[in-house]
């Protein structure tokens, strides 16, 4: 495990592409015991001047899209061409539990034993959205140990896709034909985070499906505001099954990257990504600071019941906390 000792020859081998390293770094900062929060803070503040050099892809898709099996094609045909591919999988944790399955690596065994490639399943431990509370810090350490396209897997359900969308530079929506997952992707507005709609599953019987689809959500794209003027999201279609159309698809990536890297586009929204991600930890570290007094604690939990016992309403009782908050701390 990396201590304060080996803090700076950890820093060495992570820039050196170090797979056991790279992942104790990552145990170190999703790791919530209080000794590892300072340790994790130096060693992030360490390789951030190595950080920043790779294509962040974001992918959802629903269960079933193949998001795996696409994964996996896709990352050996990166490697292929000389990349090295790291894969962030947030699994959705179970709310009673709080388990996951972890199961990446078994589903993209291929991939897993390349190289070139290093796979992290991650839980989502009920973070909003289901995407990692950490996933940008682990985005980074995969930059610093000088992985060229680092690509995070969403469950796919609830708000992952609008989470995922604000942390990487081109977002993916992997989608199937045929199960009306058409008509609900443009109903819930994923047309407008989507920088890249790509159907799978084109083959077999399924492909005069996946052509109307195509039509489907082609013609909503041209009726809906660009979500940057610098492109135009388009509408792809491929079989991971047969690995056709994988080409395509990281072609229109390597479009997408050269347009918004050329018009600066992709340097401001990382930018705004990185004041983004600083607004919501300072939101969660207050809420942390807060709820360590035990005075407010205490407060909290008598307002809670009593609007369990329908004593308070639910506003009422957020306006008796705000001005306890109010009256014990800014005054």
């Amino acid at each position: 495990m990396i201590n304060a000792t080996t803090l700076a020859d950890s820093v060495r081998l992570l820039r050196l592409g170090d797979r056991a390293t790279l992942a104790q770094a990552m145990t170190l900062v999703e790791s919530h015991h209080p000794r590892h929060q300072a340790l994790s803070t130096q060693l992030l503040d360490a390789i951030m001047p190595f950080t920043g050099r790779a294509l962040r892809l974001g992918i959802t898709g629903t269960p079933g899209a193949g998001k795996s099996t696409f994964l996996e094609v896709f990352g050996m045909l990166l490697i292929r061409r000389g990349l090295r591919v790291a894969v962030i999988a947030v699994d959705p944790s179970s709310p009673v539990s709080g388990g996951s399955i972890l199961g990446d690596k078994t589903r993209m065994t291929q991939l897993a034993r390349a190289e070139g490639a290093f796979i992290r399943p991650v839980p989502s431990s009920g973070h909003l959205g289901g995407a990692s509370q950490r996933a940008r810090e682990l985005m980074l350490l995969c930059e610093a140990a000088n992985f060229d396209v680092v690509i995070v897997e969403t469950v796919g359900v609830g708000q992952s896709e609008t989470e995922v969308a604000h942390m990487v530079d081109c977002f993916i929506s992997l989608q199937t034909a045929g199960g009306g997952d058409e008509i609900q992707g443009i109903k819930k507005g994923l047309m407008e985070m989507a920088d890249l709609i790509v159907i799978n599953k084109d083959d077999g019987d399924n492909r005069n499906q996946v052509a109307i689809a195509r039509h489907m959500y082609e013609s909503a794209l041209h009726i809906l505001r660009r979500k940057y003027d610098e492109w135009q999201p388009r509408v792809l279609t491929c079989s991971a099954l047969e690995k056709r159309g994988i080409e395509e698809v990281w072609q229109a990536i390597s479009d997408f990257q050269t347009r918004l890297t050329d018009s600066g586009r992709l340097k401001k929204n990382r930018q705004l990504q990185a004041v983004d991600w600083l607004q919501k930890q300072t939101e969660e570290e207050a809420l942390h600071l807060l709820f360590a007094h035990a005075d407010f604690k205490r407060y909290f939990q008598q307002t809670l019941l009593s609007v369990k016992k329908n004593d308070l309403s639910p506003r009422a009782g957020l306006r008796h906390i705000s001005e306890f908050i109010q009256h014990h701390y800014f005054e």
